[in-house]
């Protein structure tokens, strides 16, 4: 069967915009990273591709547009990936560790997403380590993973809701404190997370 013109110049158009922006996005990454979400301008992302200045208009409507999608992005890719190891688990250790080992090697091997989320924590002027619809997102559906893991059996019946925040305020610290280093290593990070929080559990219900 015969392909039509008109298949071909829409097809061939619609990997024009992919590509387009997929190059304004992966600048933007660079520049947020670099510069920080207030000093970076359009003009600064379009600089970093080959595309027209006014191409980026096409794509978003403003920085913070942009900024949004790749906060989207990173938020999605590593949410699913907790959910995924979360549940396989079929032990209290496991569950935390396999959680711990995932979040820390996901920014370990995706640095540039590191640098964005955390040199632009405060552009609204508030803290954002636990802040945002992905971070919501992400500590609602380890909520949602905590009461099911309970319900079967191999968590104990603990406080959801305050062992949801103390995971996730353990997470964060760590993370920064683990890609000021050199060279990085999530595994060790893990490791020390999880024997800090299985102790504190533990000691905790004797």
């Amino acid at each position: 069967m015969s392909v039509s013109i008109n298949s071909l110049a829409s097809g061939r158009r619609a990997v024009n915009r992919k590509n387009n922006r997929d190059a304004i996005l992966d600048a933007a990454r660079d520049a947020f990273a670099e510069i920080g979400y207030s000093g970076t301008t359009v003009r600064d992302i379009i600089r970093r591709t080959d595309l027209a200045s006014g191409t980026f208009y096409n794509y978003f409507d403003s920085k913070e547009s942009v900024f949004n999608a790749l906060s989207d992005e990173i938020g999605t890719e590593l949410r699913q990936l907790l959910r995924d190891v979360r549940q396989r688990a079929s032990s209290f250790d496991s569950f935390i560790e396999a959680m711990f080992y995932t979040y820390f090697s996901y920014y370990a091997n995706n640095r540039e997403n590191y640098m964005l989320t955390r040199s632009n924590r405060g552009r609204d002027g508030i803290n954002q380590v636990m802040q945002g619809p992905q971070v919501r997102a992400g500590l609602a559906e380890l909520n949602d993973d905590l009461h099911k893991a309970i319900a079967e059996g191999f968590i104990p019946s603990l406080d959801v809701d305050f062992l949801t925040a103390s995971l996730g305020g353990v997470a964060f610290s760590i993370l920064d404190e683990m890609m000021e280093r050199e060279p990085l290593d999530p595994e060790a990070a893990a490791q020390f997370a999880t024997r800090l929080f299985m102790t504190g559990v533990r000691g905790k219900n004797g």
